[in-house]
């Protein structure tokens, strides 16, 4: 079937049945992703998908509706639908497809299609899988079971027409392994966990690698215990530093930046942090899992500085939002085919610094590194942080005793002015990527 075809009709049907403007936005995919325990499949899922999500506009009033059934038959009586749903909604001026400005020529984005991940044999995952179990269980002798170990694929394509003259369409994959070890040393338990997902299977880790590093997290808190309540310096790895830039980028969300409900929405073009920190949105990234050629409107995708030398550069819009906000889409519309456009982000980066994480951890002589944290803990509207951690006691610059249940708490708005130092390790989470920080000094809740 040509899908691309598909959505060009019914946004012409819904043209013809009253619509002012109309939209098709089309998925087809299809993933797999295999669990074992014991070096047996514990868990085997295939499936496909594919669906259509149209949207139009009568006298400024919108109606939406989706559907998985291509059939020419039904397809037309889901127009007629959505245009009847639309007449009988609220109007509302600010209504409609982005603007003709926010249109234009796609980016080249690179490849996001790799042929590899979409003929991976049946086996890979099954082979790798238990490959992963079999590494954890021979790293350390205390690890006694796994709470998880998996591999997975998936192909994915988007086809979008409207009658604002956007026509695209884009296929990616992505594949992924992840371990998540339990061990023990007879008086508690320790679980950790460490994956790796890339559109690229040469860019993948090897299964021996996610193995090592899940097992090596989770053996190395045995014997955690809380640590005496004080303020000190704190240090995030990667993955808890693309945590704290989320809820930065969250902060960030247009929406609530119009609703003066975030703690960042006075703040544009000041500085909130020190000039070694910039954070991006960033649409273009050669091979990201968040890099595509248009957004969830048709519009073309960008690299949005949000921090640029710790100074607030801007704000994530989609079209709707932007025009309450009287400014201009960032490209930040992301949706599924089943729900309407809403501000996301696609791959969100705090650019790397120069200096090595080690060196960064032996400025401290008493501190915090935070390797797990629990919960949310972020309200963009205050700005107030509080999140559950497990980690390890820094001493005279040396990582030392495990610690657990004990709570890191600050402001977002402080936490951003001491972010002290900026590693070199970016590591990519997903589609968000960041290296090892430093706190100059937050607040750590234990005993």
């Amino acid at each position: 079937m040509n899908y691309q075809q598909l959505a060009k009709k019914i946004v012409q049907r819904a043209l013809k049945r009253g619509a002012k403007q109309a939209e098709a936005f089309l998925q087809v995919g299809r993933s797999a992703d295999v669990r074992v325990r014991d070096g047996e499949i514990e868990d085997l899922t295939q499936a496909t998908s594919k669906g259509v999500g149209i949207r139009v506009f009568v006298k400024q009033r919108q109606g939406f509706v989706w559907t998985s059934d291509f059939e020419p038959g039904a397809l037309d009586a889901l127009v007629d639908r959505a245009i009847a749903i639309a007449q009988m909604s609220a109007p509302n001026p600010l209504n409609g497809l982005p603007d003709a400005r926010d249109l234009g020529r796609f980016p080249d984005v690179g490849e996001l299609f790799d042929p590899r991940v979409a003929g991976l044999p049946p086996d890979w995952k099954i082979k790798a899988a238990i490959e992963m179990e079999k590494v954890v269980r021979a790293h350390d002798a205390r690890i006694k079971t796994i709470e998880s170990v998996g591999a997975g694929e998936s192909v994915s394509e988007v086809y979008l027409a409207s009658s604002a003259g956007v026509t695209g369409s884009y296929e990616g994959t992505s594949v992924y392994l992840y371990a998540s070890p339990v061990a023990t040393d007879g008086t508690q338990l320790q679980t950790s966990y460490w994956y790796d997902a890339r559109r690229f299977f040469e860019d993948l880790a090897s299964p021996e690698e996610v193995a090592k590093k899940a097992a090596a997290r989770a053996v190395r808190l045995l014997g955690a215990k809380k640590v005496k309540s004080q303020k000190v310096p704190v240090v995030f790895d990667p993955s808890m530093a693309a945590s704290f830039v989320a809820s930065v980028a969250g902060a960030a969300n247009g929406d609530l930046v119009y609703k003066k409900s975030t703690f960042l929405a006075s703040k544009l073009g000041e500085r909130i942090a020190p000039a070694h920190v910039s954070i991006v949105d960033d649409g273009l990234r050669k091979r990201g899992l968040g890099t595509s050629p248009f957004d969830g409107e048709g519009v073309p995708t960008r690299r949005t500085p949000l921090v640029e030398n710790g100074v607030l550069k801007a704000f994530l819009y989609d079209a709707f939002t932007a025009r309450k906000a009287k400014t201009k889409t960032t490209g930040n519309a992301a949706r599924g085919y089943r729900s309407l456009p809403a501000i996301g982000v696609n791959n969100l980066v705090l650019e790397p610094g120069t200096r090595a994480p080690e060196a960064i951890i032996r400025e401290i002589p008493n501190g915090l590194y935070v390797t797990a944290m629990l919960g949310h803990g972020a309200n963009v509207v205050t700005g107030e942080y509080s999140r559950g951690a497990n980690g390890l006691w820094i001493e005279n610059g040396e990582l030392k005793q495990p610690v657990q249940e004990i709570t890191v708490a600050g402001n977002l708005t402080d936490m951003l002015q001491q972010l002290d130092a900026v590693g070199s390790d970016l590591t990519f989470h997903g589609s968000t990527g960041a290296p090892t920080i430093r706190f100059r000094e937050l607040t750590v809740s234990g005993e």
